[in-house]
């Protein structure tokens, strides 16, 4: 594989790259085999970090955003913007590698038309777009199969390449605008649940987080038939709401784990009918069990 002829021979010990060209994207690899502190980075096209080994930890260059940055994670740079980059704990034979997506802004703005045309926002939201904030996320396990995936599309030599990055990067942006998306609708229905009905819902569902869902009564909130609701739900948030109300549980349950509260609280605490049915569900999202996720995130 070219990312261990990389690591056998490389040619810079910070950021050593090597990179694959796509259509309207580009997707880089970097090592780093010794430690080091802030290491400018900067992009004029978005760019989508993926952590795959060590630890690094970020700083925007206003000072307002620093935090670490692990495997299953990624921090997504929006175009023109710049960070520095500190390596703690890069070594020659443990480097620090880190997969690197530039998407240029025509294809986003491509995709986010799209988007506008097939699902419309509530009344209330702005259309799709890329808002220009820094982004720091936990892969689900989708987006980290995705990746892996277009790591090998990029670096084979098929002869629908071309065809098959394409297609990867615009899943990959799909992801990256739904997430924004989401974050805002829900902030959205937090400050104003009463504007619409899917705001009223999703305010419900998550100040009643361990409650068996009805749907006939979520649908009476929304105001909408069953399917009506349902359609208009899956559009706004690219899931069922049993769906959604799992993963918000998953999310809750990384944020009370990380800030060192017992595991076992925490599962019966947020509705789980027992450990290991909790252990599941929350490796399936993040694609690490409770306890690898407690001593990645804990006393670091």
């Amino acid at each position: 594989m070219i990312t261990e002829k990389c690591k056998a021979n490389p040619q810079v010990l910070v950021e050593n790259k090597i990179t694959f060209a796509g259509p309207q994207s580009e997707l880089s690899i970097y090592d780093t085999y010794e430690a080091a502190t802030r290491v400018p980075l900067k992009s004029d096209q978005l760019l989508f970090c993926a952590m795959v080994s060590g630890k690094k930890i970020m700083h925007s260059d206003d000072g307002a955003f620093q935090r670490p940055f692990l495997p299953h994670e990624s921090f997504v740079m929006t175009p023109d913007s710049a960070v520095e980059i500190d390596f703690p704990g890069a070594r020659l034979d443990r480097p620090t590698r880190c997969l690197a997506i530039e998407i240029s802004k025509e294809r986003i703005s491509e995709i986010a038309g799209q988007l506008d045309r097939t699902c419309p926002k509530v009344r209330g939201l702005e259309p799709w777009h890329y808002r220009h904030d820094l982004i720091h996320l936990h892969h689900s396990s989708q987006t980290q199969a995705l990746l892996e995936r277009m790591l090998g599309i990029y670096s084979e030599n098929h002869p629908d390449r071309s065809y098959m990055i394409d297609l990867a990067v615009s899943e990959l942006t799909i992801r990256l605008l739904r997430e924004q998306s989401r974050e805002l609708l829900l902030s959205f229905a937090s400050s104003e649940p009463d504007f619409n009905g899917i705001n009223a819902v999703i305010q419900h569902i998550t100040t009643h987080l361990t409650e068996e869902l009805d749907i006939d009564a979520l649908s009476r909130i929304a105001c909408m038939s069953r399917s009506k609701f349902f359609s208009e739900f899956k559009n706004h948030l690219g899931c069922s709401p049993v769906a959604f109300q799992q993963q918000t549980r998953i999310r809750q349950a990384a944020n009370l784990i990380k800030s060192g509260k017992q595991i076992t609280k925490v599962c019966f605490e947020l509705g789980f009918g027992n450990a290991s049915h909790f252990s599941r569900r929350f490796k399936q999202y993040f694609g690490l069990s409770p306890r690898q996720y407690r001593s990645r995130h804990v006393n670091l």
